[in-house]
């Protein structure tokens, strides 16, 4: 059959937001998939079966046995097939007398392959989100039980999917700031601990820098605790927009926040802690219509040999702020010991 007699659904933008949002295509491979694709051929006495996701242009292996790849190219004959028809298996019994199969870019991935059999992977939404395969050597005809063996296998590995996903969600729900969605304290000591870790092996320096707003506390008093919500959401979306890809960004606690800035040395720092500076110092519109607005003070602290732990370095980071506070020219400040200052 042709593309033409699978045409791709006007629903696929959703299919593959819906996949996309278990995080799961070009991850390594887990326990659970790997034990559903052995059990899956030691049911079934079939040398070759596979797990695979539906992406854009290919079905991603998530798990496999006996396939000569990661990955399969989406096809216009099965991979569309599943897409299609979400409630139906396909089976070839014989796909040496199958002309499409000769010329199929599977073919080399599958030598020994005659037989094939390919089950949807099929969200609660309905929503085909990857195959379940089968591929055997000799050809033989399809049975009921086959069929039931392939959906039940099907229905695990939407389970394992969804299992995975909520503990996921979990993970990072206790890692996240509830009022601003940027991290919290757990994940601030955990990116603490990593780098720290990076940081004593390979002597790779990274910064802590803390920051404090100026003038939060006027806000929440004469306008109230919405308007002072308003403003941390605001600060912390302008504190996204300037930390790096790969820096970790965290609310402490009230109108306190914290970066570790990985792989960031003293100047590297002072260049962000200005543009901070900046975005921070732009007026913020609440919803009221009022207009107010904050400052925000800065401390940090760099990575040395010297650093014994990630709690000593942080407690400089926090000294560095207390001094950036009692400054008027400018708010922020490097700690460097010794009494002795960058700017």
């Amino acid at each position: 059959m042709s593309i033409e007699q699978y045409p791709i659904s006007l629903q696929e933008p959703k299919r593959l937001a819906a996949l996309q949002a278990y995080e799961l295509l070009d991850t390594p491979a887990e326990a659970d998939f790997d034990a559903i694709v052995r059990l899956l051929a030691q049911v079934t006495r079939m040398p070759m079966a596979w797990v695979g996701l539906l992406d854009s242009e290919r079905i991603w292996l998530k798990a496999q046995q006996g396939v000569g790849a990661p990955e399969l190219v989406r096809d216009d004959w099965i991979a569309a097939h599943a897409v299609a028809h979400p409630r139906e298996w396909l089976v070839v019994p014989d796909v040496s007398q199958e002309p499409r199969w000769q010329a199929h870019p599977w073919a080399p991935h599958l030598p020994q392959a005659r037989f094939l059999a390919m089950m949807p992977v099929v969200d609660v939404a309905g929503y085909v989100l990857g195959v379940i395969g089968l591929a055997g050597s000799q050809a033989q005809e399809p049975d009921a039980a086959l069929q039931s063996q392939m959906a039940d296998c099907a229905t695990l590995v939407v389970s394992v999917m969804e299992s995975r996903k909520r503990a996921w969600q979990l993970a990072r729900l206790a890692m996240t700031d509830p009022l601003t969605g940027i991290g919290n304290k757990t994940q601030f000591d955990l990116a603490l601990q990593v780098e720290m870790g990076h940081a004593m092996r390979s002597g790779e320096p990274f910064t802590v820098l803390c920051l404090d707003l100026d003038g939060f506390k006027a806000i929440n008093d004469g306008f109230g605790h919405t308007a002072g919500d308003e403003v941390l959401c605001e600060v912390a979306k302008r504190l996204q927009q300037q930390v790096r890809l790969g820096d970790t960004l965290v609310r402490l606690r009230d109108d306190e926040f914290a970066v570790v800035m990985r792989h960031g040395a003293e100047e590297s720092a002072a260049v962000l802690s200005k543009r901070i500076s900046q975005a921070i110092s732009v007026p913020v519109d609440l919803t009221t219509g009022d207009t107010v607005g904050v400052g925000i003070s800065i401390g940090m602290a760099a990575y040395s040999d010297r650093i014994g732990s990630g709690a000593e370095l942080v407690k400089q980071a926090s000294e560095s702020l207390n001094q950036s506070k009692r400054r008027n020219e400018k708010r922020w400040n490097m700690f460097l010991g010794g009494g002795r200052r960058l700017f």
